[in-house]
């Protein structure tokens, strides 16, 4: 066994698990592995505690060892949160066995004075982030640097992949590996459904290493909150306020929460209800999410830890890593809109082994109410989604080149050899190679008139940067998180709230009030990137939404919700959710139909607002506002008419002034997957969302620069830069890879083309109910309230959507 694991495990009275031991044995052999175990039973150990035995015990490392300290690991993580926490946990280590193993933090909050310390006297071990790793790649002297390094650990690898942020890790290990042959690499990852795959993306193609899993089940207790009544006729965020004090009851029950949202803005919303009916939670109440300041965060997480606090509503920011002790429940505001992040959320409270992971779901509406039921079913039956990883991001690997210009310089065939033996690059030819390459050296074919965009000298063996001023701004714009502009928001005596996007800003006048940071405030002025607040109790204020609030159910959820619907027509067996929601399905039996799991209900119902066609595929927000659009585009080829389209996470709605015969036959003609693409590129326009998909690639390959630090370039001035490129290559360079590469993402991530066609393919293997309702029906009634809160003001939709649904339950005329 592992002697500085024995004596540490022995010390804090704890027995090492198969898993670590497996780990540590496979390290001690050289070898390299991805590690899969459950939060909360030691995962860190059972990497770090090989990597420190290598360090003092491995006779060939020690041999190699100069007098001068060499980097020996870098742990790489995807949140600053996590790395800190990763660095509580490695330096007590160190501390407990009085070791001179040295860990240091590097990441965005490390300061300059810092990052010059160890770049001259490097740390044994650097805990950091992908795009730091690259910022070292872009230093003169990396090959020296990194010239002992003997490990790479990548935590949390399943966030890090479906993420350009994964490109920027694949690219680094092929240079790293290439500087260090001797390199191992370990991953850390949760359970998801390819994670074979996973393994072979993080070592290589035809690696040799292991797989190490904990064969240990971690208990999850379910619980979905239902309300005293069910409303037939829900609407989206209707419900969730008012399960307000059930899940105040819940908090008081135990000694510490953790309440999830799904968006910034929500946990913004949460926080101020609970503050405003419960204020005795003064005090004893946090938020958390990524736009607040770091001040603010890390009080919040120590409070936390130290058990200071009864309960935090956050997001996705505390997600990961964090290691809260006293954490015993969690609760999931609304659709967690995957089972991966509701098995993540709930392993954050019983976070030990062998305690149960106690998460209470709340529906925000009455329809919702069913994903309790089929969260249950998905975790039982293992059902996980897959991390689908990027391919052919050339502005990452435009970004790439760049980096190894500033630092040491590149030599052309080794480089390609190396970027050819990733995944993500794979399949890219030795000319795709040269037009990334000519983009920097020449400005590709479209831009080689202007001198700014040659940027690469050659001395006859190496590409290299010479520009002083070129390097800074490359330095600065390291990294592949893309967002809109942020604004930082503070008080007039200069303290620092948190950042906004702009784009919320802008909108917002002088004298205008906001909920941030759990605060209600005024907006005083705004100077640059910069606006200045005040706290108010002026009665009403908007909730900042965020960029990050945009994202749909998963494919897997959306197959166990459609495996719901299954045991809606069953006598028994039933779960609490469906029982609950049985007057609901009734009600929608008696007005239309209620689908079984292979089969689509369309309905189509005319009302003073027009003729609407509702159809109900589940398969998430997103792919349905694909699929409305694809159909408006085949009906107009019908008979010429203008639509508005609605959509939620379980189905869309077409609406016009024009009637259209609805017959089986023209349903399943519309809903035909053949020549599918074609119709998208026809009906949808994709120029437009691959222009401002585009900003965020010319920002990442460098075409466009984002601005200093504090002086950030403002959204409308990118996208007007980044656009007059778009329109460049487009007519003078259609075949650009960068452009190409905009039309590709809408069509995979923006458009969900994949997984829409699926979607048609399956729809074409279900039966078909067409149905005519009198009036709209409880599952119309949500998609319809969606559009119809667009065309009136925020005070009158609600009361106007409340008076609609009085009449259809038949209570006033």
């Amino acid at each position: 066994m592992n002697q500085f694991a024995e004596v540490w495990f022995h010390n804090q009275g704890w027995e090492p698990h198969k898993f670590q031991r497996d780990a540590w044995k496979a390290i001690a052999k050289n070898k390299s592995g991805l590690l899969n175990a459950p939060t909360g039973f030691g995962k860190t150990f059972a990497i770090w505690f090989g990597v420190l035995a290598h360090y003092y015990d491995n006779k060939e490392y020690q041999k190699q060892k100069s007098r001068t300290n060499k980097l020996h690991a870098i742990w790489i993580t995807p949140l600053r949160a996590l790395s800190k926490e990763i660095y509580k946990a490695t330096t007590q280590v160190s501390r407990d066995l009085d070791v001179d193993y040295n860990v240091e933090l590097r990441t965005g909050d490390t300061s300059i004075s810092q990052r010059q310390r160890q770049r001259k006297a490097p740390p044994q071990a650097l805990i950091t982030t992908p795009e730091s790793v690259h910022l070292l790649l872009a230093s003169k002297d990396a090959t020296a640097y990194f010239s002992q390094l003997e490990f790479i650990v990548v935590d949390e690898w399943h966030e890090l992949l479906g993420s350009k942020r994964g490109v920027l890790v694949e690219l680094a290990l092929s240079r790293l590996k290439t500087l260090n042959p001797r390199l191992k690499i370990w991953g850390i990852s949760a359970t998801i459904g390819n994670l074979e795959s996973a393994q072979e993306i993080l070592l290589g193609k035809n690696h040799q290493g292991v797989m190490v899993r904990a064969h240990l089940k971690k208990r999850i207790s379910i619980e979905t909150v239902l309300p005293d009544t069910l409303e037939k006729f829900p609407w989206s965020g209707h419900l969730g306020i008012r399960l307000l004090e059930k899940v105040v009851a819940i908090v008081r029950r135990y000694q510490s929460t953790l309440i999830f949202t799904n968006t910034r803005s929500q946990a913004e919303i949460w926080y101020q209800q609970i503050i405003t009916h419960f204020p005795e939670f003064a005090g004893i109440l946090a938020i958390h999410h990524g736009s607040l300041s770091d001040e603010v965060r890390f009080w919040v997480e120590e409070a936390l830890h130290e058990g200071r606090l009864k309960a935090v509503v956050c997001t996705s920011s505390l997600d990961l890593g964090v290691d809260f002790r006293p954490v015993d429940c969690v609760i999931q505001i609304g659709s967690p809109k995957g089972v991966a992040r509701f098995l993540q959320r709930a392993g954050r409270s019983g976070h030990r082994p062998h305690e149960v992971s106690h998460i209470y779901y709340v529906p925000t509406n009455s329809l919702e109410i069913i994903e309790g039921d089929s969260l249950k079913y998905a975790v039982k039956e293992q059902i996980i989604e897959q991390r689908i990883p990027y391919i052919r991001s050339f502005d990452v690997l435009v970004q790439y080149l760049m980096t190894l210009a500033v630092g040491d310089g590149f030599e052309a065939d080794q480089l390609f050899l190396e970027i050819q033996s990733t995944h993500c690059f794979a399949t890219i030819s030795r000319n795709e190679f040269n037009e990334c390459l000519s983009l920097l050296i020449q400005g590709g074919k479209a831009l080689d008139a202007y001198d700014d965009f040659h940027k690469l000298l050659f001395d006859g063996k190496k590409y290299y940067v010479e520009s002083k001023k070129l390097a800074m701004r490359h330095r600065l714009s390291i990294g592949a998180i893309i967002s809109d502009a942020m604004v930082k928001v503070k008080f007039m005596n200069g303290k620092y709230l948190g950042s906004i996007e702009e784009s919320f800003i802008s909108k917002l006048n002088t004298g205008d009030v906001f909920w941030f940071s759990g605060r209600q405030l005024e907006l005083l002025h705004m100077r640059s990137m910069e606006v200045v607040v005040r706290p108010t109790n002026k009665s009403k204020g908007v909730v900042p939404s965020w960029m990050g609030g945009r994202f749909s159910i998963s494919p897997d959820l959306g197959i166990a919700i459609r495996h719901s619907f299954k045991s809606i027509h069953q006598s028994k067996g039933q779960g609490p959710e469906v029982r609950f929601l049985r007057p609901l399905f009734d009600e929608q039996a008696r007005r239309s139909a209620l689908p079984r799991e292979n089969e689509l209900l369309v309905e189509y119902i005319s009302t003073r607002y027009g003729y609407h066609l509702f159809v109900y595929p589940f398969d998430g927000k997103l792919v349905h506002e694909g699929m409305a659009q694809v159909l408006a585009y085949r009906l107009g080829k019908i008979k010429p008419a203008t639509f508005s389209i609605a959509s939620n996470e379980y189905g869309f709605e077409l609406l016009s002034a024009t009637a259209y015969e609805m017959t089986d036959t023209l349903i399943k003609e519309l809903l035909s997957p053949y020549h599918l693409h074609q119709d998208i590129t026809s009906g949808i326009n994709v120029q437009e969302m691959a222009r401002r998909r585009f900003r965020d690639i010319a920002g990442i390959a460098g075409l466009v620069f984002q601005g200093f630090p504090g002086k950030v370039m403002k959204t409308k001035h990118l996208q007007a830069n980044a656009g007059l490129f778009f329109s460049v290559f487009e007519e003078y360079d259609p075949q650009n890879l960068l452009l190409r590469e905009a039309y590709d993402e809408v069509f995979d991530f923006q458009l969900e083309e994949g997984r829409m066609q699926l979607a048609f393919e399956r729809i074409a293997q279900h039966v078909i109910i067409l149905s005519f309702p009198k009036q709209l029906t409880p599952f119309s009634f949500p998609i319809f309230s969606e559009s119809f809160r667009e065309k009136y003001s925020n005070e009158d939709w609600q009361s106007r959507l409340e008076l609609l649904k009085l009449q259809l339950e038949g209570k006033i005329e």
